[in-house]
């Protein structure tokens, strides 16, 4: 099997298409054809089929583009990895970020390995757990700082940072946090101003209304930003779920009130995540190794900043 024919293949099958694909290959379609018979050849059977609107794959070209992958994977690794001893630098490190994560100790981390390697370059991008997870898969992201599950998946490695709990809050005028007691029923009726619907927290929320028999919370307000989201609760009547690092963070700014409600109470752990055959930059674990240490030190701060109110 020619390794160029598995390239191509690759491409048809991101296009969908062979005159897309040609064209994107820079590659006449009589040639892109010739490649695909090739590999089928090589094969022994087909792994497209021709379709009204371009080509599809068959269940071999399906098994066959996931291999095609982590070669491709493989071999951006390989050629990351000859650059940085070649040119004696750190790379280029790209790094993702929960949308839920406090900031300030990939700041730090960033700051400290840039410190240490005057030349390297890092690139911080905000999505969602799932979004991260996919672009960790697809080699786009090289770490990602965000809520951990319990189990991880199969082929990536989750190195846990911290834990934080998440808790309903409001601006500290809201009506409900003059409310001695609070049941899930009372929250029934309230705006939320939440993340997108496929973060581990919102999931979290959405399952505990379901439990207890109630319709999802009303999202009045879905936002991927955490300052939005803050900003908003903020000034508003609306409800928020965040962990409770980041509301006592968000108290240098704004006057939060926890809302305590046993059934909307979560723990979760905060862990940087990375492809388990993924090639690490000496800049990527310089970097993990700042950021265990910089969140050490952030939760030891929030701690000591929240006793210093509860004495004032």
């Amino acid at each position: 099997m020619e390794l160029r024919d598995l390239e191509y293949f690759a491409i048809v099958a991101e296009h969908g298409n062979l005159r897309r694909a040609a064209e994107a290959l820079d590659l006449s379609q009589p040639a892109l054809s010739k490649s695909l018979r090739r590999l089928e050849q090589t094969v022994g059977t087909k792994v497209v089929k021709r379709t009204p609107k371009g080509v599809e794959l068959t269940v071999v070209g399906r098994a066959m583009l996931q291999h095609a992958r982590r070669l491709q994977l493989s071999r951006d690794d390989i050629a990351r990895e000859v650059a940085d001893l070649r040119q004696g630098r750190a790379g280029y490190l790209r790094v993702g970020v929960g949308t839920g994560v406090i900031d300030q100790p990939i700041a730090i981390a960033c700051s400290m390995a840039l410190k240490d390697s005057p030349a390297a370059q890092i690139k911080v991008s905000v999505a969602s757990n799932a979004d991260l997870r996919r672009a960790l898969r697809d080699g786009d992201l090289d770490l990602a700082v965000s809520g951990i599950p319990a189990s991880p998946p199969e082929d990536l490695v989750q190195e846990r940072l911290q834990s934080d709990k998440f808790v309903v809050f409001a601006s500290a005028d809201h009506p409900l946090t003059r409310k001695k007691h609070v049941t899930l029923a009372n929250l029934a009726g309230e705006r939320w101003a939440l993340s997108g619907t496929d973060g581990l927290s919102r999931k979290q929320l959405e399952r505990a209304f379901e439990d207890g028999g109630l319709p999802p919370p009303w999202v009045a307000l879905e936002a991927p930003s955490l300052s939005v989201r803050l900003k908003v609760t903020a000034t508003s009547r609306m409800l928020g779920f965040n962990s409770t690092a980041v509301l006592e963070e968000a108290a240098r700014q704004y006057r939060f009130a926890e809302i305590p409600l046993r059934e909307l109470t979560w723990e979760r752990s905060v862990g940087i995540s990375y492809r388990k055959d993924a090639y690490l930059s000496p800049l990527a674990r310089r970097f993990i190794e700042i950021l265990k240490a910089a969140a050490k030190e952030s939760a030891a701060g929030i701690r000591g900043e929240k006793r210093k109110r509860q004495a004032a």
